[in-house]
């Protein structure tokens, strides 16, 4: 029989253009008429050569509310256009970085992620859709930006009437007329893949060898809860005390599943007070975390830094392929540098968003990476990967236990603050911010980028809090790969001591803006300072040059990192 397909008039909807990590609303704009339709048309639409004729397609997201409805419409505008084969996460679960697994492992043609990663779920919160290429990887810029022009002139999408819903609870494959549904197990492919990357059997020695060694994994019940028992306690055999908030709900029992000091709270608190050895938490889509002890909170920036460290030591992944190279955002501390340059390897800046550092995998020209926002991985898939990180430490802790009994998160980075140095590192985070005082504030920025660019004082050569400016920019980024020109990613004050604030509005966010404010300094002797004392002048100084609480009215941040 052939497929019946229906076509549906439609009418384009403002501003359904994809951010950094797709489109991001509130639940109820999504569920406005044709909303929802329209964007998954125009995602076929744009969809790179050969396009979805014959297309094979994988689907799943973090399990917020919202997913379920969508894979259901997706499906049918998606047979409609031509897509051969469907691969599912059972009830619609699949995390973006065992999404990005699936789409290599099988070499699907791309897929449809629904998440808002670390944003909150529920009927009146956030719900999203992205795109992802047949690498795993993130659309392009050039991708989203042919989405968004699908969407601003959409006229009509396409439907197929394939009659009830298509079951999602149960794992196999349904046949329609001209395509077929695989739901699969959401957790299997992406075990596989992490027992081949890392030394499970270093890791279960050493649990087995240090009792006293307490875990807690807290899935801020997200998407990774099902990947965290399995791996943590069916592959690596921690007890199932070891688990905390590990049942996927659609509102995420209330809370904001974004791994941080303010938001994974209980985290905190419960590794402080029962003196956890090593606490960890990813957010609601799985490809962000956390790391902490009971007695050191290790940043993102250092996190990363400390994997390269020791990648080719002790994990057998890169001591088969090698590391081909390094890299981190823009706003990311510069730790990961100074490992690059000691081990004389390529060290790659690139705007924030993982699919900037999608090309120079493809390339062979990097293989581990991180942002500060809480986000690392690498190039065993083309998404940054929490519990990638989360068991790369766990591979890390047991290979120095082999040489040091007891050593601990602290003693592991005090050891690599003596040969690195340390990079001070602290994020402010403005939420849901009044866009237009917020772009008001960065055009103002921009005007000293541009001072400066022309060779014009602005703020160039004048000190704040003790530190004088050397530099100011507006970060721009050409691809070394393609060589396309991202523009504009954020304004960047170089101090004379190399110390640096930059500023960003962020595109993460459902409503409203989130403005970022990023402070680092080195220092080569000093390991043990506060952070936030360490960082006070620099903190003021941003304030100062920034007259943030002028533009947007804020005296003090969401969000302290």
């Amino acid at each position: 029989m052939t497929l019946s397909v229906q076509t549906v008039a439609t009418t384009p909807y403002d501003g359904q253009k994809p951010g950094t990590s797709g489109l991001r609303k509130r639940v109820v704009v999504f569920q406005q008429e044709h909303y929802t339709e329209n964007f998954v048309q125009a995602i076929f639409t744009a969809m790179p050569a050969p396009g979805p004729k014959n297309a094979v397609l994988v689907v799943g997201g973090d399990g917020r509310y919202f997913v379920k409805d969508a894979v259901q419409k997706i499906v049918r505008i998606g047979a409609a256009n031509g897509i051969r084969k469907f691969i599912i996460g059972q009830n619609g679960i699949l995390s973006t970085p065992a999404a990005s697994a699936v789409i290599r492992k099988r070499q699907a043609d791309g897929g449809i992620i629904l998440t808002a990663s670390h944003n909150p779920g529920g009927p009146q919160n956030d719900f999203g859709i992205k795109y992802n290429m047949r690498n795993g990887g993130p659309a392009p810029e050039a991708v989203t930006d042919a989405i968004y022009a699908a969407t601003r002139s959409i006229s009509e999408y396409k439907l197929a009437d394939i009659g009830s819903d298509v079951d999602l609870a149960t794992v196999g494959t349904q046949t329609y007329d001209g395509f077929e549904v695989e739901v699969i197990d959401p957790v299997d492919d992406y075990v596989d893949l992490l027992r081949d990357i890392f030394d499970f059997d270093l890791i279960r020695k050493f649990r087995q060898q240090t009792p006293d060694f307490k875990l807690l994994f807290d899935g801020l019940n997200g998407v990774t809860g099902p990947y965290g028992r399995r791996i943590f306690v069916g592959e690596l055999g921690f007890s199932e005390n070891s688990l905390d908030q590990c049942e996927p709900l659609e509102d995420f029992g209330g809370s904001h599943p974004d791994p941080n000091l303010t938001y994974a709270h209980n985290l905190v608190k419960r590794v402080e007070s029962e003196a956890i050895s090593f606490g960890a938490a990813s957010d609601g889509d799985g490809d962000r975390n956390m790391v902490m002890s009971h007695d050191w909170f290790v940043t993102p920036s250092d996190s990363v830094a400390l994997i390269a460290h020791y990648a080719a030591d002790c994990i057998p992944y890169f001591k088969r392929n090698g590391v081909h190279g390094l890299a981190r955002s823009m706003p990311t501390s510069c730790a990961i540098d100074r490992v690059a340059n000691a081990k004389n390897l390529e060290v790659f800046e690139v705007p924030t968003g993982w699919k900037f550092f999608g090309n120079l995998m493809d390339a062979g020209r990097l293989s581990i990476c991180g942002e500060e926002s809480f986000g690392t991985g690498s190039d065993h898939i083309r998404e940054k990967d929490g519990i990638w990180a989360v068991v790369a430490w766990l591979n890390i802790i047991a290979h120095v236990n082999q040489t040091t009994p007891g050593a601990s998160v602290r003693s592991i980075m005090q050891d690599f603050y003596s040969i690195y140095g340390r990079n001070y590192f602290t994020r402010y985070d403005y939420e849901e911010v009044e866009s237009d005082g917020a772009t008001k504030m960065v055009d103002r920025l921009r005007t000293f980028a541009s001072a400066a660019a022309v060779d014009q004082s602005g703020i160039v050569g004048k000190s704040f809090s003790g530190y004088t400016v050397a530099k100011v920019d507006d970060f721009e980024y050409t691809d070394p790969i393609d060589h396309s020109v991202s523009k504009r990613q954020g304004i960047r004050v170089i101090f004379e001591d190399s110390s640096r604030i930059i500023f960003r509005l962020s595109g993460t966010g459902s409503q409203g803006a989130t403005v970022r404010i990023y402070i680092e300094r080195f220092d080569p002797e000093q390991f043990d300072l506060d952070v936030q004392v360490a960082l006070k002048p620099l903190v003021d100084a941003a304030l100062e040059i920034s007259q943030l609480e002028q533009f947007t009215g804020r005296k003090e941040p969401t969000v302290i990192t």
